[in-house]
């Protein structure tokens, strides 16, 4: 499909349009945060937002997740169906979607839950004209306007915005709507304008080529100690992040001693000490230096020599969401030249 544009005031319709046939998740207020929430209406939509508080994730690996219901030795897994939209994500979080797919969805270890979840969703982005102060997406890989695991990308152009459809479920998304008028030359090369510009204006450099080469060697370096010590280990930075993944799984009975309840599968972090403590008391990860060192190796080198690709997309959740403040991107420049 060519590229198209959609004025501002009909966006509001074309969310109308979706919610007519699908279930929409869009960002929406909730008090002080802005997360990702079923919306009844397009103007439901927080399409101003630079940065939701929370990210996506949520919406193919929830906080709380039922993996099947059983009675005795019988059991049932429940599954959701019919297409729904997610609309307004940012080209850092479709981008996180592609580092949990390599968990979550591979070919040789699919699964039912994040796998079904994923395959019932068009996943609509919108790029980030004035990308906040915070962000260092370009240093790992990303880019404002970037595609990866999107559907659709719009690109805001002012009072309009250019449509592009990424994939075959992009194109089915978008093919029925007359609300879409086609894009001229003119839109397109102001769309890539944009996108350099909002680039330019991300010029960080982590040295995350040295940081790479060093982090083998660095397991029992001093350093995790000093880098953790205002760390609190409240676990904010894993729970706003796009791409932490730990979780416990629980079995929830219907009552004690009975045979019938449920499995359900919940987050949890790496930052907790009960995360790695064993039924024999031992816990090899005893305090804040072992668990900010896992945070920081886990995504930086045992995920990259695990799936060739940096498990941190630069949306910086994990700094804005942290009690003390607790920089990441100064903890990455200080590893890097250490």
């Amino acid at each position: 499909m060519d590229a198209k544009v959609i004025t501002k005031e009909k966006l509001v319709e074309l969310l109308d349009q979706f919610i007519r046939d699908y279930e929409v998740l869009a960002p929406v207020r909730q008090g002080d945060a802005v997360v990702f929430g079923q919306i009844q209406r397009g103007s439901d939509a927080a399409l101003d937002v630079k940065r939701t508080t929370m990210s996506p994730k949520g919406a193919f690996f929830p906080q709380e997740e039922v993996l099947f219901i059983f009675d005795g030795v019988e059991a049932q897994v429940p599954t959701e169906s019919g297409a729904r939209v997610l609309f307004g994500v940012r080209p850092c979080d479709g981008r996180s979607l592609t580092v949990l797919d390599k968990v979550f969805d591979t070919a040789e270890y699919p699964t039912v839950y994040y796998g079904n979840q994923r395959e019932r969703t068009f996943v609509v982005g919108v790029g980030c004209n004035q990308p906040p102060d915070t962000c260092f997406c370009t240093a790992l890989g990303g880019e404002p306007f970037g595609k990866a695991g999107l559907d659709v990308l719009l690109s805001d152009l002012g009072d309009r915005y250019l449509v592009e459809a990424l994939t075959e479920k992009g194109e089915r998304l978008l093919e029925d709507s007359a609300l879409l008028q086609d894009a001229s030359e003119e839109d397109i090369k102001e769309g890539k304008i944009l996108a350099r510009e909002a680039r330019e204006k991300l010029n960080v450099d982590l040295h995350i080529e040295e940081l790479k080469a060093k982090l083998g060697g660095m397991f029992e370096d001093p350093i995790w100690a000093e880098i953790s010590m205002s760390c609190l280990g409240c676990g904010a930075c894993t729970y706003v992040c796009p791409t932490c993944h730990c979780f416990d799984i629980v079995d929830e009975l219907v009552e004690v001693g009975g045979n019938s309840g449920r499995r359900v599968r919940v987050w949890d972090s790496c930052q907790y000490p009960l995360f790695t403590h064993h039924a024999s008391g031992h816990n090899p990860r005893p305090s804040h230096r072992e668990r900010m060192r896992q945070r920081i190796m886990h995504k930086f080198s045992y995920y990259v020599n695990n799936f060739g690709v940096i498990a941190c997309v630069g949306c910086a959740r994990c700094l804005t969401g942290c009690p003390v403040n607790l920089d990441i991107r100064e903890v990455l420049l200080t590893l890097a030249e250490r």
